[in-house]
């Protein structure tokens, strides 16, 4: 059971993370009036986002190193929520931040 816990512990966080893409994604879209800011916003900051956590905050990171990758993650995760927050989606904050808590302790389960 506990190999069970894991794999789904790993689709949930993998899902978390996709979710926070799109929450920035959204953000950005909302954050401007004009459709070309718009555009720039939704796909520049999900993009940015997905290539510092490429770089530092994937299990296959060109830079491992274990400080960085927290501060990445809680960047990524923290704007991702704070944005939500900003176009009003609270009930999604609450969601999003209790999943990542489910995460959280599904790693410190044995």
């Amino acid at each position: 059971m506990s190999e069970v816990w894991k794999w789904a512990n790993l689709m949930l966080a993998f899902v978390m993370e996709l979710v926070a893409l799109a929450a920035l994604a959204l953000w950005g879209w909302k954050a401007a009036n004009e459709t070309p800011v718009k555009l720039v916003l939704a796909v520049g900051i999900p993009l940015l986002a997905a290539v510092a956590w490429a770089l530092v905050a994937a299990p296959n990171a060109t830079f491992d190193h274990p400080l960085l990758a927290v501060v990445t993650k809680l960047v990524v995760f923290g704007c991702a929520a704070v944005g939500l927050c900003a176009v009003h989606y609270r009930v999604a904050v609450v969601v999003f931040v209790a999943n990542l808590l489910v995460i959280k302790l599904g790693h410190l389960t044995p």
